[in-house]
């Protein structure tokens, strides 16, 4: 078994997925007629989006997300992470983190979305 995409659920899927084309560089895969659903390439695993009025259409009830309470993150990987970090917030990101080494040599920053999902923005991770 492998992970094939994960899913936030958005207000305004075409804005996110701008938003995620100009702040993190990432491609668009695919983004429904409805605009209710889209992707992005993020390598082997996609990243998708779904409106939450079509969530509650579904039958389900999305919570909203709180960058300071989060209750999940993603990580996006780059080794330029105060450059990322600036081209995020230059797209309408919110500066949760400034960049800060970690104790295992990692860089890491926070910045949330305009949804308010809170994103990584981190060195890889060092193999011991």
């Amino acid at each position: 078994m492998k992970l094939g995409y994960t899913i936030l659920y958005v207000a305004d899927v075409p804005r996110t997925l701008a938003f995620y084309e100009a702040a993190f560089g990432l491609q668009r895969r695919f983004l429904h007629e409805s605009g209710d659903f889209g992707e992005l390439e993020t390598g082997s695993t996609a990243l998708a989006f779904s409106s939450r009025r079509l969530m509650s259409e579904l039958g389900k009830n999305p919570s909203m997300p709180d960058p300071h309470a989060p209750c999940s993150e993603i990580a996006l990987v780059t080794e330029e992470v105060a450059a990322a970090v600036d081209r995020a917030v230059a797209a309408g990101a919110l500066l949760v983190q400034p960049p800060a080494q970690m104790p295992w040599g990692q860089t890491v920053a926070y910045v949330a979305d305009l949804d308010g999902f809170l994103v990584e923005l981190c060195t890889p991770v060092a193999q011991a």
